[in-house]
């Protein structure tokens, strides 16, 4: 008489779509985008792939979902009451570190633009900018110079991200090996690339990132002075 196999354990409890989702992050995170297949997600969850194509219609579905509730945590850690420019700040910063954290999402920011999470960003700086006094008129254009100040570093994060695995090495010394090549150009052609070149490799993302978003700042507040309260 032949002997069954045991069968794979099973969840018993609702797949709900948050659940794929998170998932989907843990793979997202752990391995990258190339290891998120319906079939890692399915074996991660312990249940079928038809039961995930219950929640999301394929792979672009998931990754979207999967960025979109990045971007909504986000959102959702600015704190009631900030005043407007502080606000704008801290949503930088927190999109910044979230994508830092998460190199995909950038990749996904620059690559889908119709994605959810980009009215989520939209709707978090411009409605500060209305609070900061910015006219209707402008206010578009200023939110506008503020988001692809953002998608412009996500880009370049997960390409530095992608670099780094590729190169197998770490940022300090991929970087100082760029800064060599810098201090090696032509000084007639290049004075300014190779005065700067000896910085690169221990430089700070995150204050340069913050030092765009306050340089923006300063540009929409004198274009747009806020009115003097009467006396």
């Amino acid at each position: 008489m032949a002997i069954k196999k045991p069968r794979a354990a099973r969840r018993t409890d609702a797949l709900s779509k948050e659940r794929i989702v998170e998932a989907a992050i843990e793979i997202l995170d752990s391995d990258g985008e190339g290891a998120l297949t319906f079939r890692t997600l399915a074996a991660r969850l312990a249940t079928g792939s038809g039961a995930i194509y219950w929640h999301v219609a394929n792979k672009d579905d998931l990754l979207a979902a999967a960025t979109n509730d990045v971007i909504a945590r986000v959102m959702a850690d600015v704190p009631g009451g900030t005043r407007p420019r502080e606000a704008i700040r801290t949503l930088a910063l927190g999109l910044f570190d979230a994508i830092d954290a998460h190199p995909w999402v950038g990749t996904q920011l620059s690559r889908a633009p119709w994605l959810a999470a980009i009215p989520q960003i939209f709707e978090g700086f411009g409605s500060r900018l209305e609070g900061l006094g910015v006219p209707e008129g402008a206010q578009f254009d200023a939110t506008s110079a503020l988001v692809i100040h953002v998608l412009g570093v996500a880009g370049q994060n997960a390409a530095n991200a992608r670099l780094l695995h590729a190169h197998r090495t770490d940022r300090t010394a991929f970087l100082g090996e760029i800064a060599q090549q810098w201090a090696q150009l032509d000084p007639a052609r290049y004075p300014f690339v190779r005065r700067v070149a000896a910085r690169l490799p221990e430089h700070d993302d995150r204050e340069q990132f913050l030092a765009g978003i306050d340089l923006i700042l300063g540009g929409i507040e004198a274009a747009h002075p806020a009115p003097s309260p009467r006396a």
